[in-house]
């Protein structure tokens, strides 16, 4: 008998965390952290003994996949991790700025609570730098390559296959023995949005009985790629020619690697108009190099742009801020600046600092190239925000905003019922990382064109197999 039970990305899309029983082993694919509204989630105990758990497999590097396993080690957990060579690195890079941007927040809170007296309430961050360094040294990591076949132990095998979400990232195929026979559940992690601006597409999946798939855009259809780069360049182009300037807010990792390819392109090409493109991200900068060192893993358009030392993105009007310092001095810029910078939901990180400076002018530009969640600040603008409120001051929203969703690196209702249709033998369909809405329609077009039993998961729900 095998039982999944879900502990995150219930009903919502962050905080992916999936604990699968197999004749006594506990296997927990992901242990992401909560984002959005459901943030406080974090520092609530977990709903299992971490102990109890015997590996854990990664499907990929974004923190609502990977931010809350140095907890699950502080608590006790001590099995193997499952990664992909990159996404380990990544995992790296992104679980140290989580700890650094954690315990920056609490220092700040505390010496404001110190001077009322109330710092005895304030919770402590879920875990430090030290934590994480001890999460990568202390911890027995192993790291598949796709296609290949691994035992974790006897009668359980894990197939990782190419997700073509961001770089390293996988499904992963589970496989166990059942009353003698082979049977296999695929959990999709977050499966790409075939664009081939940087990533190989989505791998096809052969077989399973069973699927757990994510649905972030289970009710609507991403516009083509070709229609998504002609809108981002026009935002772009006609933003520096009335000399303002342009604010991304960016995830560090694939979405900030491909709006370098779009841009390097409209450089070497002369559509892009004079200007300074600042790379504002320390953890950008960092996951960029990653990318330099696994080139072979990307696209073959992005492969085509590789120099000698391997850098693929780099370009003359192309600047790396890497210090505080010279993040402050594009505050002096005063028109015809691209600005990159996290974070992509805009709930701290150096864009929020931007935005104080540049979002109440109405020559500039903000543009949203990734999903914001319920409850970060980025939600909030998207919606229509006419004021924000950033550190104790209210600013007002005179900015163009604009929002080009064809950029996710999530595979939209059609492409995901596409890759659903090719599986074999598959009986039951279980919904996971979506809000409500999406996954209400989700589920009724899969029934309706796929005529799949499909489930949508419930918190800590218990589904046996």
């Amino acid at each position: 008998m095998i039982s999944i039970r879900s502990y995150g990305a219930t009903e919502e899309v962050t905080g992916s965390c999936h604990i699968v029983e197999i004749d006594g082993k506990k296997i927990m694919i992901d242990c992401g952290m909560f984002q959005g509204t459901e943030e406080g989630q974090n520092a609530q105990k977990f709903d299992f003994n971490p102990v109890d758990i015997d590996f854990i497999l990664v499907t990929h590097g974004h923190l609502d996949h990977i931010g809350r396993i140095p907890k699950l080690v502080k608590k006790g957990f001590g099995g193997k991790i499952y990664a992909t060579e990159p996404t380990m690195e990544l995992a790296y890079i992104i679980l140290m700025d989580s700890a650094k941007i954690m315990n920056e927040d609490f220092n700040t809170k505390k010496r404001k609570a110190v001077r009322k007296a109330k710092e005895k309430s304030l919770k402590k961050p879920l875990y430090g730098p030290l934590d994480v360094e001890k999460t990568f040294q202390r911890t027995t990591w192993v790291n598949p390559e796709y296609d290949k076949y691994y035992d974790l132990c006897e009668g359980i095998s894990v197939r990782y296959r190419n997700a073509g979400h961001i770089l390293g990232s996988a499904f992963i195929e589970l496989s166990y023995m059942d009353e003698g026979k082979s049977k296999t559940i695929i959990f999709s992690g977050d499966i790409g949005n075939s664009n081939r601006l940087v990533l190989p597409d989505l791998q096809k999946a052969s077989r399973a009985n069973a699927l757990y798939v994510e649905t972030t855009y289970g009710n609507r259809e991403h516009q083509s790629i070709k229609s998504t780069i002609k809108e981002f360049k026009k935002i772009i182009i006609k933003t520096l020619h009335k000399k303002g300037n342009v604010l991304i807010p960016s995830f560090a990792i694939e979405r900030t690697q491909e709006l370098l390819c779009i841009l390097r392109d409209m450089h070497n090409k002369g559509e892009l108009p004079k200007c300074q493109i600042f790379l504002d991200s320390p953890m950008a900068t960092r996951a960029t190099d990653v990318y330099r060192k696994y080139n072979e893993d990307l696209s073959s358009k992005c492969q085509k742009n590789v120099e000698d030392d391997g850098t693929v993105f780099n370009f003359s009007s192309l600047i790396y801020t890497q210090t505080p310092e010279s993040s402050k001095a594009i505050n002096d810029v005063k028109s015809g600046a691209i600005i990159i910078a996290g974070s992509g939901m805009c709930n701290g990180g150096r864009i929020t600092h931007h935005f104080k400076h540049r979002i109440w002018n109405p020559k500039n530009a903000v543009v949203f190239v990734g999903y914001q969640a319920e409850g970060t600040l980025g939600r909030q603008i998207v919606e229509g925000a006419e004021w924000i409120n950033l550190y104790g001051e209210d600013i007002i929203v005179k900015a163009s905003i604009h929002t080009i969703n064809g950029f996710s690196a999530h595979a939209d209702q059609k492409a995901i019922i596409k890759w659903i249709s090719k599986i074999k033998k598959l009986k039951n369909i279980f919904l996971i990382h979506g809000e409500p809405d999406s996954q209400k329609a989700f589920k009724e077009v899969v029934e309706k064109k796929l005529d799949i039993k499909t489930h949508i998961v419930k918190y800590k729900e218990k589904i046996v197999l």
